[in-house]
């Protein structure tokens, strides 16, 4: 076990955790962004660099500060190590360049985006960005190109992040997607148009931080505040498929399905795409109840994680309102009615 101190919380931890994971374990907001690096895939992170801090020691037995910023995805603790992320003005000067990096050739499509509110370079620009840019150069465009007949590429909103190319080798037995080119050249792309066609290629839309892969069944049908996402779950006949997903309700229809992820947007359980593009009526489902969303996120303004009246903060609330409140509850009642 390795003890560091985290923006002055000390930890204790696994040898071998990276920073970023022993951070995670404390929580809240001082955890670095991460828009490259995902837990459940081997390889991931080191690429995007949002997720810089500054070690400060590196040891107990060498406390001399790290000369440069590291990668907290990538780099593992070391007993006695001191981390500064949101105490070091360093870092956030730092982490302002890197969204200003990435938002260099990223188009203005959040207006017509499906990934907008959930998008994680959304909210990295919201907490970490500038409001102007000084890039004055043309950004890059590439040609469209049908990848297969589920997923929509947009490479010009592509971060080179690799996450799906990790999802499609680690998943599936052929990967037939990848990078191609080099330098400003580099994007996401197939030799072959159309081919992307294997039973979980679904999944690279549920990695992928930002727009570039969409799901078509969902293209431009909602925006995601205006949906509301509930837990459910099936008896797949897919093996490695968890069966465990979030459909996203308007009104009774179900307009798409996602797998579940946990609080750092990653997916917890990989679903086929059966469950994914297929399943699309409450029938196939067994439902659990309303997914949790974060009060900061976006998609809460749906509010339909219903506030609680509590009878005995308004004691004078009519017995008939609270009969009402019981059999067809626009708000729920709380703890304290007996």
């Amino acid at each position: 076990m390795a003890k560091i101190t985290f923006d002055g919380v000390e930890v204790e931890v696994p040898d071998g955790t990276t920073i970023l994971n022993a951070a995670r374990k404390i929580g809240g907001g001082i955890v670095p962004p991460a828009m490259c690096y995902y837990t459940p895939l081997k390889g991931s992170g080191g690429k995007c660099r949002a997720c810089l801090v500054r070690v400060a020691a590196g040891s107990a037995k060498d406390p001399r500060p790290m000369p440069k910023l590291v990668a907290s995805c990538v780099t593992p603790v070391q007993d006695g190590m001191v981390v500064e992320n949101t105490t070091s003005q360093q870092v956030l000067d730092v982490r302002k360049g890197i969204v200003e990096m990435l938002l260099i050739n990223h188009p203005l499509d959040c207006p017509v985006c499906d990934q907008a509110g959930e998008c994680d370079l959304q909210n990295f620009a919201f907490e970490h960005g500038m409001a102007t840019t000084r890039y004055e150069e043309e950004r890059r465009t590439f040609e469209k190109i049908d990848i297969g007949p589920y997923i929509q590429l947009h490479m010009t909103r592509c971060i080179l992040c690799y996450r799906c190319v990790y999802t499609a080798d680690q998943l599936t037995d052929k990967r037939v997607h990848g990078v191609l080119g080099r330098g400003d050249a580099a994007e996401i792309g197939t030799y072959i148009e159309n081919v992307i066609d294997n039973e979980f290629s679904g999944n690279v839309i549920d990695v992928c931080p930002v727009g570039a892969l969409t799901d078509k069944t969902f293209r431009f049908k909602q925006r995601v505040w205006f949906t509301k996402p509930v837990n459910a779950h099936r008896n797949c006949e897919n093996d490695k498929c968890g069966g465990r997903v979030v459909l996203w309700y308007k009104g009774k229809d179900v307009l798409r399905v996602t797998a579940r992820k946990d609080e750092y947007g990653e997916v917890k359980e990989w679903i086929c795409n059966t469950c994914r593009f297929d399943k699309k009526e409450t029938a196939d489902w067994t439902i659990e109840g309303p997914t949790h969303v974060d009060r900061t996120s976006v998609i809460s303004a749906n509010h339909y994680e219903l506030p609680v009246v509590n009878p005995q903060v308004i004691a004078d609330l009519p017995e008939s309102s609270i009969r009402d409140l019981e059999n067809n509850p626009p708000l729920k009642l709380g703890a304290g009615r007996q």
